[in-house]
């Protein structure tokens, strides 16, 4: 069998990149080795209650987030935060500190103490940083704001984003927007009075989900693909061929395509790649995903003393918790839990102890129990319980991520044709994922066109000689051209 297109992945960037490219006019197949598409999306309903397995929301701050809810149809079935949420919640010395909502809640909490809020003040006076150096978060934002604020503020807020640790992950590749305020104002805090004062869009979020959860979204774009996606199939080489690429899918046969692109794990493009691209099998090899657990509970309200009025809270690795932190399923979109029950969800591992994620699932929920029971006043036996068990959590964007990142989208230069995307190039949220796909299906596009243009057939070059592809194919702005992602949908969702 040939194609235009081979996919490798079938997950939200795999579907992603595939449906943008069939929109496109080109001949697509998507190959996916679970049984179903959706890679981590996965939303499970349950005796009333709704747990999301993986990501749990999209920011509504990307427009192409919107805009593909638009497009798919979704958007009559689209559920904003819910109007419960008042609070944001950070643990301090073993209770919940309530964080007032709005860009002054930290200066008028209790959780700082008076030194830290001046020293955070101090962000405006401060010379910026020496260009090219490539910092850690912990250290730009103790630079910038003191070591108070980064270690109680940021570096929970890096466990709850990335599962990682602020000390260990590089500002430039995580925060971009940060540096790039610091760099073009000299402080942080000035660029964002400039960009406020100029009606810019400033760092933050504003989420949103479906009524039957984040899934959805995967399974509309398998729903539009459909028999272009293939389930149950494991690639077992990528070879380059005369005309594109042959790809081994093992008792299933072989497909011949003009261009791939590949949408797995880091650690699986390795491997896929390394006979035909050795440099950017290397880079993606150093991406490390330590592993993560999340634990599902539901309660009867009754026995939930906390009014669950936020998002959930984040925990700093000095308050030595079992868990990153948690969500407040039921207070963040309506119709997760049943009447009379409320849900909760708690994260463990990642990088602060990748080994409490690997227990087994009783244990689990013993340990989120023992937390909830502290924090937030969670007593009795759960409505439900459930655990899943990712033995690859997300991506990890250590110091020297953007170098790795460099080398990885560039891997059609190395080999025409050859095309990779997923959650370790911008940001392992929905949205950037999108991002990422649709810039993904731009360059192989704008391959496609470079292609024709030249009038000749080439190794990794799309055929284009049935007419179906036009620059400026329907539903799409802006002439199709060669395009390399160059941390663009990085620096503009700032995930």
């Amino acid at each position: 069998m040939t194609a235009d297109v081979v996919v490798i992945g079938g997950g939200i960037s795999g579907l992603a990149t595939a449906h943008d490219l069939k929109q496109r006019g080109h001949r697509v197949v998507v190959l996916e080795r679970q049984a179903l598409p959706g890679g981590n999306a996965i939303s499970e309903r349950r005796s009333g209650f709704l747990m999301e397995h993986g990501p749990s929301t999209m920011s509504a701050h990307v427009p192409v987030a919107n805009e593909i809810s638009r497009d798919l149809g979704l958007d009559h079935e689209r559920c904003d935060l819910g109007d419960g949420i008042r609070r944001r919640y950070l643990v301090s010395r073993g209770m919940l500190a309530a964080i007032p909502m709005g860009p002054f809640g930290l200066l008028s909490a209790n959780y700082l103490s008076p030194l830290a809020k001046m020293r955070m003040l101090a962000d405006f006076f401060l010379p910026h940083g020496s260009d090219g150096d490539d910092e850690t978060v912990m250290d730009f934002c103790s630079r910038r704001f003191g070591q108070e604020f980064a270690e109680r503020v940021i570096d929970p807020l890096v466990a709850g984003i990335y599962g990682g640790r602020a000390s260990e992950l590089s500002v430039s590749a995580i925060f971009p927007k940060l540096v790039a305020l610091e760099k073009e104002y000299g402080s942080v805090s000035l660029g964002i009075m400039h960009r406020r004062r100029e009606g810019g869009k400033m760092p933050g979020s504003r989420l949103f989900s479906w009524r039957d959860g984040i899934a959805t979204l995967p399974g509309r774009l398998a729903r539009r693909l459909g028999k272009t996606i293939r389930t149950g199939v494991t690639v077992r080489r990528i070879l380059p061929s005369h005309d594109g690429f042959d790809i081994d899918v093992g008792n299933k046969g072989r497909l011949q395509a003009k261009a791939v692109v590949i949408a797995t794990q880091a650690h699986v493009t390795a491997q896929l790649i390394s006979k035909i691209d050795p440099e950017g099998a290397g880079a993606a090899e150093r991406i490390q995903a330590p592993p993560l657990a999340v634990v599902f509970l539901g309660f009867p309200r009754r026995n939930v003393a906390h009014p669950l009025d936020g998002l959930g809270f984040l925990t700093s690795e000095a308050e030595n918790r079992n868990i990153i932190g948690a969500q407040f399923c039921s207070t963040m979109f309506p119709h997760r839990a049943p009447e009379g029950q409320v849900a909760v969800c708690a994260y463990i591992g990642g990088a602060r102890a990748p080994d409490l994620a690997r227990l087994p699932a009783s244990d689990l929920i013993g340990l989120a129990r023992a937390e909830f029971r502290d924090l937030i006043g969670a007593v009795g036996e759960p409505s439900l319980a459930r655990v899943r068990h990712w033995p690859l959590g997300l991506p990890q964007y250590a110091s020297g991520h953007r170098a790795l990142i460099e080398k990885l989208g560039t891997a059609d230069r190395r080999h025409g044709g050859l095309f990779l995307t997923g959650n370790y190039f911008a940001g392992p949220s929905v949205a950037s994922c999108l991002c990422v796909a649709q810039e993904t299906a731009l360059a192989v596009h704008g391959h496609a066109v470079d292609c024709r243009r030249q009038g000749r057939r080439k190794t990794g070059c799309l055929d284009q000689s049935d007419g179906a592809l036009r620059d400026g194919s329907p539903g799409h702005r802006g002439k199709p051209r060669r395009t390399r992602r160059s941390f663009r949908a990085m620096d503009r969702s700032g995930s």
